[in-house]
């Protein structure tokens, strides 16, 4: 306990699924949070269920204008800024000859764009304490290796691996990290759209089975720990890494 005692963090996408059970590790290990999230319903529960150390505050990360305020509201609960986690995500599924472009324009602006617009207000409030900082985006393994009927999807996250590597190399001089997680298969309902292109939970399980050495989906609590490191002083020498979660899927 205590690993991230006295941060201050920003985190989209943080009401359900890999976002909550990251929220509370954070809150437990030390950490204030102030959570984003267009689900205001679960948002408000997870901070009321936290106690001081969490506020919400809702935001649709698919605006500026929104995330600028989301920013500027949450590092003034907060008094400053140490991390920023962008997980805010969407996922659908189809054949590429039949997708259409408002559906493939919303998976980029939620799933790329708005980690552009986090980073672009956050960083002068990550610059302003002189002491460096955190960012910890969302990828996906599907933005390392793409998957039929997911090229939105994959090309969505693949641009989030680039943005990350390109983005800690233009904040190395000030000592802010940029990092990204590659999580694979992981047991909440954001996959729905993956499993039914599949063809339903019983051809899931077969390609898991077929796909995954470790032979299983992740609980969003084993994905919450790398997070936990990528926010922390622990990983002071990490910058530009999109790592892998997956089960040895990539293997």
């Amino acid at each position: 306990m205590g690993r991230l005692d006295g941060k201050r963090v920003l985190f989209t996408g943080g009401a359900t699924n890999i976002g909550r059970a990251t929220v509370e590790a954070f809150v437990a290990e030390g950490a204030r949070v102030v959570i984003g999230d267009v689900n205001a319903a679960d948002g408000q529960a997870l901070a009321d269920s936290l106690g001081l150390n969490a506020h919400f505050l809702p935001v649709d990360v698919a605006g500026e204008e929104a995330i600028r305020r989301f920013v500027d509201d949450g590092v003034a609960w907060l008094g400053g800024l140490d991390v920023l986690c962008q997980n805010a995500g969407l996922q659908r599924a189809g054949p590429t000859d039949s997708f259409d472009v408002e559906t493939w324009d919303r998976i980029f602006a939620i799933n790329i764009r708005a980690q552009f617009l986090g980073a672009k207000h956050a960083i002068p409030h990550l610059r302003a304490h002189g002491q460096g900082g955190a960012i910890v985006n969302m990828s996906s393994n599907a933005g390392k290796r793409g998957g039929a009927g997911l090229a939105a999807y994959c090309s969505s996250k693949g641009a989030v691996v680039a943005f990350t590597n390109a983005l800690a190399l233009e904040l190395a001089p000030d000592n802010i990290r940029v990092n990204a997680l590659c999580p694979g298969w992981v047991d909440t309902q954001f996959n729905a759209a993956a499993i039914a292109n599949l063809g339903g939970t019983e051809a899931q399980m077969a390609a898991i089975a077929q796909g995954v050495p470790l032979g299983r989906q992740a609980r969003p609590e084993e994905i919450a720990p790398l997070y936990v490191y990528l926010a922390s002083d622990e990983s002071a020498f990490m910058t530009g890494q999109a790592l892998l979660i997956d089960g040895g899927a990539h293997n």
